[in-house]
């Protein structure tokens, strides 16, 4: 509901703050007062269009700002959504125009897009006149009339939550079918290089090892002539170091006998003769070992070749990578071979959430065909009071091709005014007058079903008097039981019926005329009322009429 609205420097408007209750307001005043400003500004701070002439003359900024309590109305996805910040019990609007011609908008003291600003505009109030019928025009607007009245609102969360469960599978499926595709595209590139990897027989570390032996295999010869070498200058039999050790350890232990410290010399020399005769032994059986292979060297190489052209190929340095790469390929191509059995799987599961969800709907539209004949009577009833006896509705349902987020049907408020007339969608055939009645019959009927955005009601009463207004006037006031409802009226039939009444007025000042409002105590809503009923010249009988009316 709208609890306030504060006004500043906005056309004949200096300061006013205009704090509102939930039930049904009322405000009048004399034409050309100022009531159209005010809703000029507050129509404004929900995100209309700025036009910079609307500053009052002589100032240069305009403030307009709008408190609404909207505990009632689970604003909080809204907020999330839109980035803006949120607070459970109140939201306030606020419109700051400049001279310049620019503007700002803030939701909760945080800078908003005008965009955001009207959206959220349209979730907390409805300004409702002879020419606004955008609303009743809209077939999302008429199907939520028939949902509240269906009392569907456990019905659609289980339809909405079965819906998005398809569309999250629709999309997985089509991304995978997206996947699939691509890679069949590739599937012979990579069976290819699979097979060639396979085909390579690759093993750990035997890069390395190939390398080793490559070069053992090129210094062959020079390898077997040193190891010749050292073992011939070890054991040679004329000079060789093994010989003239094994001379010097039998000098040593010679002279154990007669030289104790000699011991210790013998062991060292027996020690080093054991090592260099095991060493020469060794080099001359490596020696012997070694021998020169073309075959075995060509081998290598060719091996070797194989092994870089794989590696500069595939853009890698070693084998272990050439076989990461190969396990990749290997998992791609199983991946691939599971495709369709994922397809498939896949494929049955949105296939039974769409059976589900198109169950959902035939009972949603079970429901809404069975409230929507409720609805046709109970309105054309109301209308009936207002004024227009001959009118015919009925609601029209048109299944969608595929469902959406709200069900499979689209629905049609198709009316005539007249016992002949041919039923037409509202839209194309009601009046400004005949809207504003329906809108406020349709807002009377389902007020009790759910939280609605507060009602407006801009002079709706055009065209109407005695006691046609007068059960205008009683509806508005129940409606006002169940929600908030503000009416802007000339008629003192509906005036009298509002809890609260405010009176628009204009003020001369030595400088310029304001525009004011005030709200009316029980005497001065007498007096109001009596010269609504009378004109500028008050009466004894006009006074009495407006006692009677308002029951003081």
């Amino acid at each position: 509901m709208l609890k306030s609205l504060y006004i500043q420097n906005y056309v004949l408007i200096d300061n006013l703050d205009i704090r509102f209750t939930d039930s049904f307001t009322v405000i009048t005043g004399e034409t050309g007062a100022g009531k159209s400003i005010i809703l000029g500004a507050l129509g404004l701070v929900l995100g209309q269009r700025v036009d910079s002439k609307g500053i009052k003359s002589g100032e240069d900024k305009c403030v307009i700002e709008a408190v609404f309590d909207i505990s009632a109305y689970r604003l909080q996805s809204f907020f999330e959504e839109k980035g803006l910040e949120y607070d459970t019990e109140t939201c306030i609007l606020r419109r700051e125009l400049f001279a310049s011609g620019k503007s700002r908008a803030f939701v909760n003291d945080s800078p908003a897009s005008l965009n955001d600003v009207k959206e959220l505009g349209n979730l907390l109030i409805d300004i409702h006149s002879q020419h606004q019928n955008l609303l009743l025009a809209d077939t999302k607007f008429q199907l939520k009339v028939v949902d509240v009245m269906a009392q569907n609102e456990s019905a659609l969360t289980q339809y909405k939550k079965e819906y998005a469960f398809y569309q999250s599978l629709k999309k997985q499926l089509k991304e995978l079918l997206e996947k699939v595709a691509q890679s069949r595209q590739d599937e012979d590139y990579i069976r290819y290089q699979l097979e060639q990897l396979l085909e390579a027989k690759l093993t750990e570390g035997e890069q390395d090892e190939l390398e080793k032996e490559l070069t053992t295999l090129s210094h062959a010869e020079e390898i077997k002539s040193a190891l010749y070498k050292i073992a011939e200058l070890l054991n040679g039999e004329e000079q060789g170091s093994v010989q003239l050790l094994k001379e010097a350890l039998s000098t040593s232990e010679a002279l154990d006998k007669y030289y104790p410290k000699a011991k210790e010399i013998t062991e060292r020399l027996r020690t080093a003769y054991i090592d260099l005769n095991d060493l020469a032994s060794e080099a001359g059986s490596q020696g012997e070992d070694i021998e020169f292979s073309p075959e075995r060297l060509q081998w290598v190489n060719e091996r070797l070749d194989l092994l870089y052209s794989l590696e500069q190929k595939h853009r890698v340095s070693t084998v272990e990578e050439l076989i990461t790469l190969r396990e990749a390929y290997g998992k791609q191509l199983a991946t691939i071979d599971s495709f369709d059995e994922q397809i498939n799987e896949l494929t049955s599961r949105t296939e039974a959430s769409y059976r589900e969800l198109k169950k959902l709907a035939s009972q949603l539209r079970v429901e809404r065909k069975k409230a929507s004949e409720g609805i046709a009577k109970e309105l054309m009833n109301k209308l009936s009071l207002l004024g227009m006896p001959n009118t015919r509705f009925r609601v029209d349902f048109i299944e969608k091709p595929e469902p959406e987020s709200d069900g499979t049907d689209d629905v049609r408020f198709m009316f005539s005014a007249n016992k002949s007339g041919v039923l037409e969608r509202v839209a194309q055939t009601a009046s400004g007058g005949e809207i504003s009645r329906l809108m406020l019959c349709i807002k009377a009927m389902i007020a009790g079903f759910t939280a609605l955005p507060a009602i407006i009601f801009d002079e709706v009463d055009m065209g109407v008097s005695g006691d046609i207004a007068d059960k205008m006037g009683v509806i508005m006031q129940e409606l006002g039981g169940k929600m908030q409802v503000i009416a802007i009226t000339h008629l003192p039939q509906i005036a009298s019926k509002g809890k609260e009444h405010y009176y628009v007025y204009k003020q001369d000042t030595d400088e310029h005329t304001v525009t004011q409002i005030k709200k009316l105590t029980n005497e001065e809503r007498i007096t109001e009322v009596a010269r609504m009923l009378s004109g500028a010249t008050l009466t004894d009988a006009s006074m009495a009429n407006a006692r009677e009316l308002l029951n003081l």
